[in-house]
């Protein structure tokens, strides 16, 4: 069958259909694997860059990656290649628009990177990733490169003299391998806070500090 663009032949097909399946739908969904697609996903790109930008420092490299594999990123594979199509999703969920969600399409492309590692192996999840990504990857610019959301919002708040943000965890749930975390992203000096949850503290103040650009924009137009 085709996934993501791809024609591939799953040894254990019920890996594919767990990474497609939302945890709306099913007890056995795609998070787990969304977690080890994360991380996969993150070692392939790191060294693809290794590889093809060896002149270049770190932390231009790290600002790259991170354009890559932010959800923003994965969103726009999933809707390249029609993945809400393939998706299962609860009643609830896909009356919501769930099929449409950014963070529902990208954690299923994370997912699926997983699925195609324990059924394949690493040399063709690499090959599967990079062949997916072929786009994307082709038009990284190692000079227009975007900054994330909690850089953004430290300069803008800085650039118009006021302190930096406070992210303070309000709330963490799940057991051990399944956690998610709360942060609350806060700048006092403007009476503006958001909240965003996550399963990593990283990607939730992430968020956060992406929704506070949203308030500030609409407070000051």
């Amino acid at each position: 069958m085709k996934i993501l663009g791809q024609k591939i032949e799953f040894n254990q097909p019920e890996l594919l259909e767990r990474a497609l399946t939302h945890r709306s739908a099913a007890k056995k969904n795609n998070e787990r694997l969304e977690f080890l697609g994360d991380s996969i996903l993150s070692f392939v790109i790191t060294k693809w860059l290794y590889d093809n930008f060896s002149h270049l420092p770190e932390g231009k490299l790290s600002r790259m990656r991170s354009t890559l594999v932010k959800g923003t990123t994965l969103a726009e594979i999933a809707k390249e290649y029609d993945l809400s199509n393939q998706l299962i999703l609860g009643a609830g969920e896909l009356k919501s628009g769930g099929f449409n969600r950014s963070s529902v399409l990208a954690d299923a492309v994370e997912a699926i990177f997983a699925a195609v590692f324990l059924d394949q192996g690493i040399e063709k999840s690499e090959n599967f990733i990079r062949t997916v990504m072929k786009k994307w990857l082709d038009n990284v610019d190692p000079d227009v490169t975007d900054k994330d959301a909690k850089t953004r919002l430290q300069e803008y708040l800085q650039k118009n003299g006021h302190n930096i943000p406070e992210y303070n965890l309000l709330e963490t749930s799940g057991k051990d391998h399944l956690q998610t975390f709360k942060i609350q992203c806060l700048v006092q000096e403007l009476n503006l806070s958001t909240t965003a949850i996550d399963r990593s503290r990283k990607k939730s103040e992430q968020k956060a500090a992406e929704q506070m650009l949203i308030q500030i924009t609409k407070s000051i137009s």
